[in-house]
């Protein structure tokens, strides 16, 4: 038997499975967790619960749906709750954990679905999201309810009448607000709203129907029960008529006797994800200063008493990003995870800001983390040979222990190609930090066409570790190419002072770090200087077409989802302010400082052969942006052609449709070779 490993190729992209949503069991010995899959036959992606021992052994399959996600164990560890559309909507479902092999109970039938559920504290209620609009909320407080269909036929006519009525309920659709489109569809006029609803079967059902405790058109985040069970934790928007409501988020406290609401957080941050502490006197939650932008600046880490007052930032001295937050089981501490020079490691904080400690780090980029009362941690967790597979951190060790291995049987088969890093000095004197691998087959002495990668954002954070790119970069050294990527100025994970160096200046600063970087690599000896490639989507397709339109020195480029207009994507996109927040501009105010800022104002000087990629549904960078800079490209004697993918959105790249993925990935490494390797 041949133990030869082979390239990566590009259907590899069905080989290889992702762990999400780790939680762990009430009595610590047990994980429930998502596993998740892209799958070649159906076109989509396989979700099914699984169970990992925490004392080893193989994960085992709970579900099998293939549209199941968000497990939550109840508080006597009984019963695990968990979300599967597999009957249309979604809806919450309970599985008995004490009789192995037990069917599990649909808990909810909600017309729009259910999602974002919590257990109380006792295990006999769960508080849960549905969208509504006001015509449907009225008629659910008038107590009125449609009689049951009498026979099958009559269920399926109306069924059929509902499909048709919905589709012209909003026709034609109406906008008063911005977003008015997000991700791949329109907004519509339901808002999600928090119900509750007991647990227990047989109940009278008066007794056994949901509870709705808002009233209010706006979208309310997932509710969070406090330690006692008399409230909810939520956050939404403190300004109903605001276009972009979660720039102007709060934080509620909602009482689940009455309803009544009461707003913890001032309008100077825009504030989300509560989670109060286990002794009921704390709530952290993660917040930004209240600007027009919010994305150049740190994710603040911050914590007030549980019924509002003086709130500490407790991740500014430490000049990282916080994302998962847990708290511990004595409530002095929040353990939370972030972004710092290319990884993603574990820290602990004082909740009286004294002490600020680092939990776990190395190679790797955690995602996902829960932790139990005892201080154990399971998180998951990605490094740039394992994917992301589920891990283990006892209480008290710095050491991780990876738990599953579901991709381990793939990458024994194929060739992995390490990263090696380099710190480099752009112009204007600052320290950036990248990454290159070197083509399968590398032979020294040798030089090879470049691939130069450039992260979106723009303030976000690649590393060898970054498990949405894996199987990009992998592959693009499998065809025989130099990868090459870096954290230029305005990336997250080196403080606040980098990421703000990029304000009102996105292509200029960034330029000059990127082709620093090109440029320390190639005095290295291994690239051809005449046969360099570039590519990058969202942001890193905008620095892509600034590039063309600043060097001659590429000879293909693929730029992907790019922002290529400021002015019309201002105009266009889900999140106008993003502009106006990173240029300290309104249109009106300026047109020709963004316009000097936009790609599009120099399509006429690029001359490298560009492949537009583009998703017609993409509501964050709409698909016009494409568009334009394909017709200046092309009206001014460029070489450029443009694949527009139906359906999909901005996450393409990432949970796009399978086979678009693959058919993306299969036409850059195809316009890459035609001028890199002709």
């Amino acid at each position: 038997m041949s133990t030869e490993k082979r390239p990566i190729n590009v259907d590899d992209l069905y080989q290889y499975a992702l762990v999400e949503d780790p939680q762990i069991s009430p009595d610590g010995q047990w994980i429930a967790f998502v596993r998740a899959q892209a799958d070649k036959f159906s076109n989509s992606y396989k979700r099914n619960i699984w169970l990992q021992a925490v004392a080893g052994g193989e994960a085992i399959q709970l579900t099998r749906g293939s549209k199941d996600s968000s497990p939550r164990w109840s508080p006597d560890g009984a019963t695990l709750a968990f979300s599967s559309s597999r009957e249309g909507k979604p809806q919450i479902y309970l599985l008995p954990m004490l009789a192995p092999g037990g069917e599990a109970r649909i808990l909810t039938s909600t017309a729009n679905g259910a999602t974002g559920f919590a257990w109380s504290p006792d295990g006999t209620q769960i508080a849960f999201l549905s969208a509504i609009n006001a015509e449907e909320r009225e008629q659910e407080d008038s107590g009125e309810e449609v009689a049951p269909p009498q026979d099958e036929l009559e269920g399926k006519h109306r069924k059929e009448r509902r499909e048709q009525d919905e589709k012209l309920r909003l026709d034609p659709y109406p906008m008063e607000k911005i977003p008015y489109r997000a991700g791949t569809s329109f907004v519509g006029d339901r808002t999600t709203q928090i119900y509750v609803m007991p647990t227990a079967e047989g109940l009278e059902k008066e007794v056994a129907k949901p509870r709705r405790l808002t009233h209010i058109d706006v979208n309310h985040e997932s509710p969070v029960w406090s330690a006692d069970g008399k409230y909810l934790y939520t956050g939404r928007t403190f300004d109903e008529q605001a276009d972009e409501p979660f720039r102007r988020s709060a934080i509620y406290r909602l009482s689940v006797a009455d309803g009544d609401l009461v707003k913890l957080t001032d309008e100077t941050h825009a504030s989300f994800s509560p989670q109060p502490s286990p002794d009921g006197k704390w709530v952290a939650f993660i917040r930004y200063p209240h600007r027009n932008s919010m994305s150049e600046h740190i994710t603040r880490l911050a914590v007030m008493p549980a019924d509002g007052g003086d709130v500490r930032d407790l991740n500014l001295t430490l000049d990282q990003s916080a994302l998962s937050v847990s708290w511990t089981a004595d409530s002095t501490a929040i353990v939370f995870n972030g972004w710092t020079r290319g990884t993603g490691p574990i820290h602990k904080a004082a909740v009286d800001g004294s002490d600020m400690e680092i939990v776990a780090e190395g190679d790797f980029k955690s995602v996902q983390l829960d932790q139990h009362e005892n201080g154990d941690i399971a998180f998951t967790a990605s490094t740039y040979n394992t994917l992301t597979e589920l891990f283990w951190l006892p209480a008290g060790s710095n050491q991780p222990k990876q738990m599953t291995h579901f991709n381990q049987k793939f990458t024994d088969e194929v060739i992995v190609q390490e990263h090696h890093e380099m710190v480099f000095t752009s112009p204007d004197g600052n320290e950036v930090q990248g990454w290159y691998m070197l083509p399968v087959g590398y032979e020294e002495g040798q030089k090879y066409p470049l691939a130069l990668n450039i992260h979106g954002g723009p303030h976000q954070m690649w590393g060898p570790s970054e498990p949405s790119m894996f199987h990009e970069w992998q592959l693009h050294a499998a065809s025989g190419y130099v990868v090459f990527y870096c954290n230029p100025r305005g990336s997250d994970g080196y403080g606040e002072a980098f990421m703000k160096a990029l304000h009102a200046a996105w292509g200029e600063v960034a330029y000059k770090d990127v082709m620093a970087g090109v440029d320390a690599l190639l005095e290295k000896g291994f690239v051809d200087e005449s046969r360099m490639a570039v590519t990058g989507g969202s942001y890193g397709g905008y620095m892509t077409a600034w590039i063309l339109g600043q060097t001659d020195r590429f000879v293909s480029a693929v730029s992907q989802r790019g922002v290529y207009n400021l002015i019309s994507f201002y105009g266009t996109s889900d999140i106008p302010s993003l502009i106006s927040g990173e240029f300290d501009v309104e249109p009106w105010e300026d047109h020709e400082f963004l316009w000097k800022h936009s790609p599009v104002a120099y399509a006429q000087n690029i001359k490298t052969p560009l492949l537009l990629i583009h998703s017609e549904n993409d509501f964050r960078v709409p698909i016009e942006q494409a568009e334009q800079l394909f017709a200046f490209v092309r009206r001014s004697g460029g070489t450029v052609k443009m694949l527009r993918f139906p359906r999909d959105g901005h996450e393409l790249s990432r949970s796009g449709e399978p086979h678009h993925r693959v058919s993306r990935l299969t036409h850059m490494v195809d316009w890459f070779d035609k001028y890199c390797k002709s």
